[in-house]
């Protein structure tokens, strides 16, 4: 059975950096293209990041291209979200999740993912 486990959020201020990590767990990391998703307070789980699973392509939403990245360490089986320049907009839920169909392809629609963690709550005061 697969699991994903997040961890690493908190409270912040504006400009701070945070680093999230989802540990994946019953499979090797290899076998998922993976994916990190928010829900910000009210609104509705939007795309962050993801990376392929085979040649490890990633895919930034343009309201967080050249702040966050996501990276992968296969040998740790852990997928983790570098976040940079926080803003108070970046607050939410932070989700990890996993799709074991796509290969080269970066998946970006929630709908493509199989697995979800429970999710980390990530607040940026002002």
């Amino acid at each position: 059975q697969v699991q994903l486990v997040e961890s690493g959020g908190g409270l912040v201020q504006a400009g701070d950096s945070l680093r999230l990590s989802c540990a994946v767990s019953g499979r090797t990391l290899s076998t998922y293209g993976t994916g990190w998703f928010r829900q910000p307070p009210g609104k509705e789980r939007e795309f962050v990041a993801a990376i392929s699973r085979i040649g490890g392509n990633t895919y930034h939403a343009d309201s967080v291209k050249g702040r966050f990245i996501i990276s992968r360490d296969i040998a740790k089986n852990t997928v983790y979200l570098q976040m940079n320049s926080l803003k108070p907009d970046d607050t939410g839920v932070y989700y990890c999740a996993a799709d074991t169909q796509s290969t080269l392809r970066v998946p970006r629609l929630s709908s493509e993912y199989d697995y979800w963690g429970q999710g980390t709550q990530v607040t940026v005061s002002s």
